[in-house]
């Protein structure tokens, strides 16, 4: 084994190696976004992996042929004091009861939801729906990388911090991948050489690698960068995270990433992105409107965002959350008491810097001639447009169409003041 060849047998972070080495680059302030004084965002995705259904999310209680589609699968309209029934927004629009913990964020004026929102490539598979929107090319497989990943190539300045791009999971999502490297990361703790916890046998191989390392030639930098990346999370670690405000993350890997993002920002890391995901959401058969697989998964949702939210207190003022799911689910109910693969969906968008707390886009309505494909919600907003607004007005990258190639007919929902 020589020298090149080591490095993939030695070295496992979290037991898995990171998606790329960072490789070191120029450092510089980071640029304030377009019409503020204030730096960038952090930025955090989530997206919900399987086709979330957003009619039973944010229920048009408002729409009569939300109701004709589904006489067993839906929502009751908003009832004082029935705890399961809509939580009305806006008259017209209601909360999934599930989704309660989000209601407290929307009435801080810090909760945007964008309806009727999607790709307007159709296709109801999840692989190329997915691969789609991650690389923010409807349509298109040709260009290699993801949309978040120019983005932060294209950025007006530029960090070497080895965490200014991070997955929370298993690997990098198609989002990230790109020339700017990414760090997948299970958990601030697990970041160190080895299977087993930090103690001085890890020490004494870690400085065997260090000087192994240390000579010129090619691995060395990036040698230099991986080390200073467990330097600085074992310092992190080393004293146990207490959530602030009295914030109590749920249990599982969804809640425990949105924790690990909220630490990274305290610790001031340089995070500039991060990526999560909550799957599940394919619920062709037992779906529920209020109790049942779906609405579990979006109290799930619900509650890791509330937690995320509280903790991170006044520095969420520099933080922007968005959702995206690949597809929602067609108007019709199914015989299996669930709902097929759709088109039109929602997006939410966390953020206290929001124009208004509302739910925008055009809504097409649920009448059957106003149905695209076999009978899905249309969508009347692109997703581009949404994130777009983000990267130019939050995290102050105004090179759109480099991000967004061949799109140039980008017209902002308005979710933040000018």
């Amino acid at each position: 084994m020589n020298r090149r060849q080591f490095p993939g047998s030695a070295i496992r972070l979290a037991a898995r190696p990171p998606a790329a080495v960072p490789q070191p680059g120029p450092v510089s302030t980071l640029s304030a976004p377009t019409g503020s004084g204030q730096p960038p965002d952090t930025l955090v995705v989530i997206f919900l992996r399987g086709g979330m259904d957003g009619l039973n999310a944010v229920v048009p209680y408002g729409d009569a042929d939300y109701y004709a589609n589904r006489p067993t699968l839906r929502v009751a309209q908003p009832s004082a004091g029935d705890e399961k029934t809509a939580i009305d927004l806006d008259g017209f629009f209601g909360l999934n009861p599930a989704l309660e913990p989000l209601k407290p964020i929307w009435d801080d004026g810090a909760l945007a939801i964008v309806d009727a929102c999607g790709s307007p490539d159709p296709t109801h598979s999840h692989f190329d729906a997915q691969d789609y929107m991650e690389r923010g090319t409807p349509g298109e497989k040709q260009i290699p990388t993801g949309w978040l990943a120019r983005h932060l190539q294209t950025a007006p300045t530029q960090s070497d911090s080895p965490f200014r791009a991070v997955a929370l999971g298993p690997m990098v999502p198609e989002s990230l991948r790109g020339p700017v490297p990414a760090t997948a990361l299970e958990s601030v703790a697990g970041f160190h050489l080895g299977g087993s916890a930090p103690g001085p046998q890890i020490a004494r191989f870690q400085a065997v690698l260090q000087q192994f390392y240390a000579g010129p030639g090619a691995l060395q930098a990036p040698a230099a960068q991986t080390f200073s990346s467990i330097g600085t999370l074992s310092k992190i670690a080393a004293s146990r995270y207490v959530p602030a405000g009295g914030a109590a993350y749920p249990t599982g890997t969804y809640s425990a990433g949105l924790e690990q993002i909220a630490q990274l920002i305290k610790a001031d890391v340089g995070l500039e992105a991060a990526a999560l995901d909550l799957g599940g959401w394919d619920t062709h058969i037992l779906e529920g409107a209020i109790q049942g697989r779906m609405p579990k998964l979006m109290t799930e949702f619900a509650s890791g965002l509330a937690a995320f939210y509280q903790d991170l207190g006044g520095r969420f003022s520099q933080v922007t959350v968005v959702t995206m799911s690949e597809f929602g689910r067609r108007v019709q109910e199914n015989g299996n008491g669930g709902t097929d693969h759709g088109h039109g969906n929602v997006m939410f968008v966390l953020s206290r810097n929001l124009a208004a707390a509302k739910v925008y886009g055009q809504w097409p309505w649920l009448a059957a001639d106003k149905l695209v494909a076999p009978g899905d919600l249309a969508v009347t907003t692109d997703f581009r447009d949404v994130l777009g607004e983000v990267v130019q007005k939050r995290l102050g990258n105004p090179n759109l169409s480099d991000v967004f190639p061949d799109y140039t007919a980008m017209q902002f929902p308005g979710l933040f003041a000018a």
